[in-house]
């Protein structure tokens, strides 16, 4: 878990007020015997998930893939070719919607931006991600590396309380 105090802080906040302005019917299903804190979420996610990821075409047809996702500082990371179909929707169009879904067990759902990264952010998620898979993911190509700026994102445990004992993360 690489979040530092003040990010979760500001995690919770996002949670709390996606789950405010959500509809009755997720309200219902997402009831606060199932909601995730951020740092519930971020001890859920310690390392890569598949995520999916889902991009608009130019004609406003919707595009979803599985990709890796490594939940760093708060919020997704994830990677794809420059080349790809999604890297030429995300560079016209960065709205997307990411989501990790582990069965009924828990979920993540996300929308916002995605961010190219660069720089000290890019180096830094380089890092954690060769450390991951024995190489970098810019030596594998053209890779651009994405961060999502959530603006939106709850968190979901059907049986949250047997969710959290049987993967030893606090209450």
């Amino acid at each position: 878990m690489l979040e530092t105090p003040e990010e979760l802080a500001a995690l919770q906040g996002l949670l709390d007020a996606s789950h405010a302005r959500a509809t009755d019917h997720l309200r219902e299903i997402i009831n606060d015997d199932r909601s995730l804190s951020a740092a519930q979420i971020a001890a859920l996610l310690p390392a890569m998930k598949v995520i999916s990821v889902a991009t608009v075409t130019a004609q406003g047809e919707p595009r979803i893939s599985a990709m890796d996702g490594h939940f760093l500082h708060g919020t997704w990371t994830f990677s794809t070719s420059r080349t790809a179909a999604k890297a030429r929707h995300l560079s016209a169009r960065p709205a997307v919607s990411v989501a990790h879904v582990d069965g009924e067990k828990l979920a993540v759902f996300s929308h916002g931006r995605a961010v190219e990264l660069q720089g000290d952010e890019l180096a830094e998620v380089d890092r954690h991600w060769s450390g991951h898979y024995g190489s970098s993911p810019l030596s594998w190509g053209d890779v651009v590396m994405y961060a999502l700026d959530p603006s939106w994102m709850v968190g979901y445990a059907w049986k949250r309380e047997e969710l959290l004992a049987e993967r030893g993360v606090a209450g």
